[in-house]
């Protein structure tokens, strides 16, 4: 089996840092024996490093240091015209990006924890052509495909 590609949104990174337990700490444990590859933009890093600053200052540290120890890849984000071009994924223009970035790295899974924006819309993975779920459910299709 090849190895999974995944992309987390900022969401499901925060939650893999800040805790312990959970489903996106073991991606990230995951990552950090390199049994999957794990993929964030540089909006979802600095995002990261704004919302740890505001909730958990204590953390921020670990961000970098978790980057690196899990073998996150960070990708350049899409260019302003690829994100007009492709306003039409989704209803919040503002994690255009996010999808776009995630689809352009051509991951399997994109796990975020982003239910208004992302998970209660399954529109948005059929139209992208990925698949959309919580670290919980990335966890689950991963362990399906090892069968």
């Amino acid at each position: 089996m090849k190895k999974a590609n995944i992309f987390l949104d900022s969401s499901a990174l925060i939650a893999g840092i800040i805790s312990e337990a959970g489903a996106a700490h073991t991606l990230l444990q995951l990552g950090e024996t390199e049994d999957i590859a794990l993929k964030i933009s540089e909006a979802v890093f600095q995002e990261t490093i704004r919302s740890i600053a505001r909730k958990s200052r204590e953390n921020l540290e670990d961000v970098q240091k978790e980057i690196q120890r899990s073998n996150i890849q960070i990708l350049s984000d899409p260019s302003h015209e690829e994100i007009r071009a492709n306003l039409y994924l989704m209803d919040d223009p503002d994690d255009v990006p996010i999808l776009l970035a995630a689809v352009q790295a051509g991951v399997d899974y994109l796990a975020t924890h982003d239910h208004k924006h992302f998970l209660d819309d399954p529109k948005i993975a059929e139209q992208a052509g990925i698949r959309i779920g919580t670290p919980g459910d990335v966890l689950a299709w991963l362990r399906d495909a090892l069968g």
